[in-house]
């Protein structure tokens, strides 16, 4: 396609026809000309926004750039409502490209009962794969809205289902062939398929309906760099007991072949809770079919501890560069 904005008759064909989903909180619907969207909002609820691209993956990006959005908002206690995107296309995309990738966000929309609001599409020579920046605009109670700065000291820290899950599915999809050399396809495929655990959205409704101080969902810096977050957001320590941290064998696998530390890698699909009484939302989230598991305490100081067995512990670091970018997805 030429550089610049998309034509009217490409936006009409390839993107307007793929958005089918709709909300009755949305007064005004994507269309030619239509810069912003309305929305209805309740005298006791309150809209939450949030925004991310995504630039770490060449593959399902649609669909993690909703899930990852989705997911912030959901951290807050937020239903998600709707999207607005903004797609950036290398000039040697195609139309079909662009056709696929609405599709794509359409579907995971849909899946989370989410509309796309509007948005932006441009063909521009600054990129060389497509980049997708999703806004997303959550309702909530006003007095059900959560904080990262919640974490109160002798709670317990709760992770949902398993650290690593995104960045497990990004390298094994982008290095298959590299895989193959050592795992069985089996194993390739499985890892690839971590993508479906990717959403928060229904622990997150579940840990804000039991009653929690605080939710992070775990991204770019892993399980690691989310505790370092909530513990300096509230003011508190923790001590955290490495081998109960939760680890998928493909993740441990793929981590050993790339030389990458899972505790560090971007983890989408895993939620940091606060809680009072972590053992019984762990129960609750078994209940509804969420693996989860209780790691830690948050204490009154501001040690941040990791415990690796009964003869080494070591102190929490400040958040590094994801591991992600440690692996050269340019070679292929």
């Amino acid at each position: 396609m030429k550089i610049g904005k998309v034509p009217e008759n490409i936006l009409k064909r390839s993107v307007f026809k793929q958005i089918k989903f709709k909300r009755e909180e949305v007064l005004v619907h994507p269309g030619v000309g239509e810069d912003c969207s309305v929305l209805q909002l309740k005298p006791d609820e309150v809209f939450v926004l949030s925004t991310d691209p995504i630039t770490g993956a060449a593959k399902d990006i649609g669909t993690l750039a909703v899930h990852v959005t989705a997911n912030d908002l959901a951290t807050a206690g937020a239903e998600p409502v709707g999207v607005l995107l903004s797609i950036l296309l290398p000039p040697c995309a195609e139309e079909a490209d662009l056709k696929s990738l609405m599709k794509e966000i359409e579907s995971a929309c849909e899946t989370l009962n989410i509309e796309i609001l509007g948005g932006h599409t441009e063909v521009t020579a600054v990129v060389n794969q497509a980049v997708v920046t999703v806004t997303g605009v959550g309702k909530v109670k006003k007095d059900q809205v959560l904080f990262t700065n919640g974490a109160k000291a002798g709670q317990d820290i709760v992770v949902t289902k398993w650290v690593g899950l995104e960045g497990t599915s990004i390298i094994a999809s982008a290095k298959e062939k590299e895989l193959r050399q050592r795992y069985s396809q089996d194993f390739v495929d499985r890892a690839k398929g971590f993508i479906q655990y990717i959403s928060v959205v229904d622990e997150a409704m579940t840990a804000r309906d039991f009653g929690v101080s605080a939710m992070h969902d775990i991204t770019e810096g892993g399980v690691f760099g989310a505790l370092w977050e909530v513990a300096a957001a509230g003011g508190v320590g923790l001590t955290v007991d490495l081998k109960k941290i939760p680890l998928k064998q493909e993740t441990v696998e793929v981590c050993e072949f790339f030389d990458l530390n899972p505790y560090q890698l971007i983890s989408s699909g895993s939620m940091l809770i606060a809680c009072d009484k972590g053992y019984d939302l762990v129960e609750e989230l078994h209940r509804k079919g969420i693996h989860g598991a209780v790691i830690g305490k948050f204490t009154d100081n501001n040690d941040k501890i990791i415990i690796y067995d009964e003869e080494e512990t070591r102190y929490l670091e400040p958040p590094k560069t994801d591991e992600l970018y440690k692996v050269n997805f340019l070679e292929d």
